[in-house]
């Protein structure tokens, strides 16, 4: 593994291996230099190389006392805890946030789960469409009079979960340089997805910013932000809102006269619409891209994740990064003076920990 680089550096943390946000989470603190040991259990294989880099890696029988007590060395040098499992797992191998806490005061405990920690499903199953279900950002999401459709599972797993578990241990580290006390963290998926609806329930006196189906504004029922399918079957994106954005896509791509008036009169977005679509399909998408591309008329091409590693202002911003033979996607955020970077997992993970036992 190459040397941590980035603000974490010295940050050690113990992740206990698992799907969905919890190893996005132990990425990104390892992206930062943080000094990740993965629990896993013997013979485990890395089945997601860009989301699980970075990581000392540890195999660990947590059913035996052998395991049970490598794990309770960690956590007494640890910083960080990452768990996902179900609620009360960690307690019934001993490992719960009573017993690491008694052990190491300072410890950060992060509980990444979907239903939260208690409340009626907290003990049952469910993935990220089931999750952002019941926030009511996945009913918001779609065409009027069709299913809702799942944005893959960026909003729940990672949008309401990771980053929000990410942000609560970096608040409880800040908290703990005044208390001295570390503190377990809740992370639901449920709760963060909520949060992310705030701006639409502080707007829901506002007609045009509704989250019913494909009504919205932002929900593709404006024609001004929406996508269009062109010529060659490929699709571009606008999202002229304000007037004077508006005003150029309309002069940049020689869109009809009478779409001047009533851009926010929800009366005309489909018939305005109907109209874009016909002239977005007389170009390519490289043709559009050539026109209206880096103008105020906030205009861009839709790529597939293929596509995006060559776009000129993602290589431009190195937002891809090749290492061992394969692209992973850059650390974020940036950092003037501490950038992190990407490196390699090892199988190190017992001798990462007994560097800790002994400072």
């Amino acid at each position: 593994m190459s040397a941590a680089a980035g603000p974490l550096v010295g940050l050690k943390v113990i992740e206990f291996a698992g799907i969905g946000p919890g190893p996005h989470v132990a990425m990104l603190l390892a992206d930062l230099g943080a000094e990740v040991v993965k629990i896993e259990r013997p013979g485990a294989p890395i089945t997601n190389p860009v989301v699980e880099r970075a990581r000392h890696r540890a195999a660990v029988d947590l059913k035996t006392e052998e395991g049970k007590a490598f794990c309770l060395d960690a956590a007494k040098k640890a910083d960080v805890l990452i768990e996902g499992f179900r609620p009360g797992v960690m307690e019934r191998l001993g490992l719960g946030p009573d017993v690491l806490l008694e052990l190491n005061e300072r410890l950060v405990f992060a509980r990444m789960t979907g239903w939260g920690q208690d409340g009626p499903l907290a003990q049952a199953a469910g993935h990220d469409i089931n999750y952002i279900a019941v926030t009511g950002a996945l009913s918001a999401v779609g065409r009027a009079g069709e299913t809702a459709v799942p944005p893959q599972n960026l909003v729940g797993d990672f949008g309401g979960g990771s980053m929000y578990c990410a942000f609560g241990i970096l608040a409880a580290l800040f908290e703990r340089e005044r208390s001295g006390k570390g503190q377990v963290i809740d992370a639901a998926i449920v709760d963060g997805t909520t949060s992310l609806m705030s701006f639409f329930f502080g707007v829901r006196d506002r007609p045009y910013l509704t989250t019913e189906r494909g009504k919205g504004m932002l929900g593709g029922a404006a024609h001004f932000y929406r996508c269009f399918e062109c010529v060659d079957g490929k699709e571009v994106s606008v999202g002229a809102i304000e007037p004077q954005f508006y005003a150029e896509l309309l002069a940049k791509s020689g869109a009809p006269a009478q779409l001047a008036e009533g851009q926010m009169n929800p009366a005309n977005w489909d018939e305005y619409a109907d109209t874009l679509a016909a002239m977005f399909k007389t170009k390519t998408q490289a043709e559009w891209t050539e026109l209206l591309e880096g103008t105020d008329a906030c205009f861009a091409p839709v790529l597939e994740v293929e596509e995006a590693r060559e776009h000129p202002h993602m290589k431009a911003r190195g937002a891809f990064v090749e290492h061992d033979g394969m692209w992973h996607t850059a650390p974020a955020p940036r950092f003037s003076r501490t950038p992190g970077a990407v490196r390699s997992s090892m199988e190190n993970g017992a001798d990462v920990v007994a560097n800790w036992k002994e400072g």
